[in-house]
């Protein structure tokens, strides 16, 4: 079977990573648009937070498995092509057309991307989750884990590892600092701060 056209596989990874399935699962399940409650950040949070676990557990096994789309696409001869396959879906993830350019924060498009192309970087988020949630600071345990994904793929994935570990940090990042609603709460930098370290606004 012929391998699909780099511009395909790139394509068909903003398109799958562009569905808000938490968006739709809450206004399935609850009748709730998430981009206006709580944070208004389309996410597994705000998932739970009005419809309980059972329809974060789908959204989320389906955002992990278009993260995973693009790399599959791509092939393993082709990880360089995966990594950028893998960014552009959580682009469209963190900011889908469907949502006028709202959406989540990336985590479980992120899990699923690593999982096709480095399970070492989901094991490691996988640990920030879970350390922050028995922390009680899920946003800073897992700012940790991002800081730290890209000298882990520097080092056990050389070839395409730092386009990989960039290709993931700047759009979880900047999603966190511009959120879904601007200009923030409060000063700007100590918000800023609050988002990115937090990722919240109170």
């Amino acid at each position: 079977m012929a391998a699909l056209p780099a511009p395909a596989v790139v394509g068909a990874a903003f398109a799958v990573g562009s569905v808000p399935w938490t968006g739709l699962a809450a206004r399935l399940v609850a009748g709730v648009d998430l981009r206006r409650y709580g944070s208004g950040t389309v996410s597994g949070t705000g998932l739970y937070e009005v419809a309980g676990m059972g329809p974060l557990v789908v959204a989320g096994a389906l955002d992990m498995v278009c993260g995973a789309a693009g790399p599959l696409l791509a092939g393993r001869h082709r990880p360089r092509l995966g990594a950028v396959a893998a960014a552009t879906t959580l682009c469209a993830h963190n900011w889908s057309p469907w949502l006028h350019g709202a959406g989540g924060r990336g985590v479980s498009t992120a899990l699923g991307a690593t999982a096709a192309l480095a399970p070492e970087a989901t094991a490691l988020f996988a640990v920030g989750l879970a350390a922050g949630r028995l922390a009680r600071q899920t946003g800073l345990f897992f700012l940790a884990a991002v800081a730290a994904v890209n000298p882990l793929l520097r080092r056990t994935r050389p070839g395409f590892g730092p386009v990989l570990g960039v290709g993931l940090t700047v759009p979880i990042v900047l999603k966190r600092l511009a959120g879904n609603r601007w200009p923030p709460s409060g000063p700007l930098p100590s918000a800023l701060v609050r988002r990115l370290l937090f990722d919240r606004d109170g």
